[in-house]
């Protein structure tokens, strides 16, 4: 009841503002050159935008749900009667009729050199600099589709989605330890915006494993250890202090571990991502899950398409679209889609082993572990999956 009083108020409220604005234009009248008046009125009410806004103003603001509330009757009676009001009317239906937007990245995005070079990365200058958006599969471009998921083709490679089944997954669990987890670049680090704070090596990196993706690691080695796997996380700062050969240093160390543990039959290098737009904002990777905003993650897989040799690169694609197979159906949008690259990543070295990008430097640190922590919990469940198959 007291909604209805208060809706009826500002009805009257409204339509008051508007007799005596109509009073004030009327006495104007009088003294002006009408003709003229009613030409600069009619001039503005071409402009949609500005007849627009008044007719946002007149309904008193945005709907709940962020869109444009619907006319009441005597919103109807004051728009049929004023021209420029009623210009508005069909920007602000197609602004209600169109969809919530997302934000997307431009079509080539600047990031690292195929993650080969160090990037450079600089805080956004403003402080809406930071821009969310859910990175999804399209039609056209790069992107392929097959087998329910998305492939972004960012290889030299004139492909089609035939790639998406030309492998196999060939990732025989048995005992012992199975999975490594590593870090080519394991000083990546989050935005601080959400308060934890880590003293910085260079910008969006820092030394202390607490802060960085070396953390995301641990948790993701977690959730696979409460599924029963046997999990070896080297915790080796191989970016540090020089970034330039960190994927030499990491493939030594994967040699070894591969040495010690034959069982091994799956390797993660786990990283953080960077996307920044043409002008400088800085891309921030988020998916809605369970009411709770969550980093994206991605698969990167590489190819022989810098000319180094490695052919089995479509068994770690059919590996990399079994994991993400099951991540599309159980969850909204956590899953970026796969990225097939020219560089090699040290996959070479097991038909098991795949790059994943657990958000951007945009993201924080919380946003990267809840979504890091939920990617691996579907992985794991796949992982059993493929141990139990014959």
């Amino acid at each position: 009841m007291r909604e209805r009083r208060n809706e009826i108020g500002r009805a009257v409220r409204r339509g008051t503002a508007l007799g005596l604005a109509a009073a004030g234009l009327w006495a104007i009248s009088l003294t002006a050159d009408f003709s003229s008046l009613s030409q600069e009125a009619a001039a503005l009410g071409k402009h949609s935008r500005t007849a627009a806004a008044l007719l946002y103003s007149q309904l008193g603001g945005p709907a709940p749900d962020g869109g444009t509330p619907a006319l009441s009757g005597w919103g109807r009676l004051l728009l049929e009667q004023s021209a420029l009001l009623a210009a508005g009317e069909p920007a602000v239906s197609a602004r209600r009729a169109a969809p919530l937007e997302q934000g997307s990245p431009p079509e080539e995005p600047v990031t690292s050199s195929d993650d080969q070079e160090e990037p450079v990365l600089r805080p956004p200058e403003t402080e809406d600099g930071i821009v969310e958006m859910t990175a999804q599969g399209k039609a056209g471009n790069k992107y392929l589709f097959g087998q329910g998921v998305y492939l972004y083709n960012r290889t030299d490679m004139e492909l089609d989605e035939s790639v998406l089944t030309a492998g196999t997954a060939d990732v025989p669990l048995g005992e012992g330890p199975q999975i490594l987890i590593v870090h080519t670049h394991g000083s990546e680090a989050y935005s601080q915006t959400d308060g934890d704070l880590y003293e910085e090596s260079d910008p969006y990196r820092t030394t202390d494993c607490t802060h960085n993706v070396v953390k995301v690691g641990a948790e993701i080695a977690t959730v696979f250890r409460a599924y029963g796997f046997q999990v070896v996380h080297d915790t080796t700062l191989f970016d540090y202090p020089s970034y330039n050969g960190a994927y030499d240093r990491s493939k030594a160390a994967v040699e070894q571990w591969l040495a010690q543990y034959p069982t091994i039959r799956v390797v993660l290098d786990v990283h953080r991502d960077a996307l920044v737009g043409q002008e400088g904002q800085v891309y921030k990777l988020v998916s809605w899950e369970a009411e709770r905003k969550v980093a994206q993650v991605m698969f990167v897989v590489g190819s022989n398409g810098s000319g180094l040799e490695h052919p089995r690169w479509r068994d770690n694609l059919a590996f990399a679209v079994r994991l993400q197979q099951n991540l599309v159906q159980g969850y909204r949008s956590l899953a970026r889609p796969i990225v097939l690259r020219n560089s090699r990543y040290n996959q070479q070295l097991l038909p098991g082993s795949l790059l994943v990008e657990v958000g951007g430097h945009g993201n924080t640190l919380t946003e990267a572990i809840a979504g890091a922590r939920l990617w691996a919990d579907n992985v794991a469940r796949t992982l059993k999956e493929l141990k139990e198959e014959p």
